[in-house]
């Protein structure tokens, strides 16, 4: 007993310095992070022009603030892009006229791809970053859909 209550925090001590698991490669990647230095998944790309463009059906979107200074935000899109087939698409216009922040979400297809014809649903989080000081809509294809003050 009294071997097993010395063994029991030097186990406890070296499981707490053991290094932190891998990360899984099917385990969801923040696609908007800074830490590769590459532009986002979402982002529209050279070669865009030569592939087929396309609907995505944005289903919500919803509007974070992120505790920072100065304020950041953040969107949260739901929906779904024509085929599995299709890649998102997310362009921000700049620069913003009446404090209006428009986001353009379509989808992009290689035309000479044989694919399933059924809907693909996504989830992607759009960093817009920080605003100046200001009242300001947002507008996601055409529709707005939020007001927010920085």
């Amino acid at each position: 007993m009294k071997r097993l209550l010395i063994f029991l925090p030097a186990l406890i001590l070296l499981a707490a310095c053991a290094s932190s698991p891998t990360p899984r490669a099917d385990a969801p990647v923040d696609s908007h992070s800074p830490s590769n230095g590459s532009p986002p998944a979402y982002a529209p790309r050279p070669n865009d022009d030569e592939l087929l463009r396309g609907e995505a059906y944005v289903d919500s979107v919803e509007l974070l603030t992120l505790e920072s200074y100065p304020l950041q935000f953040a969107l949260i899109l739901k929906g779904s892009l024509p085929t599995p087939c299709h890649e998102l698409r997310v362009m921000l216009n700049e620069p913003f006229e009446n404090n209006k922040v428009i986001l353009m979400v379509y989808s992009v297809a290689d035309p000479n791809s044989i694919c399933v014809q059924m809907l693909q649903p996504f989830e992607q989080t759009i960093s817009l970053g920080s605003f100046p000081s200001g009242h300001y809509a947002l507008w996601v294809n055409g529709k707005q859909v939020a007001e927010f003050d920085a």
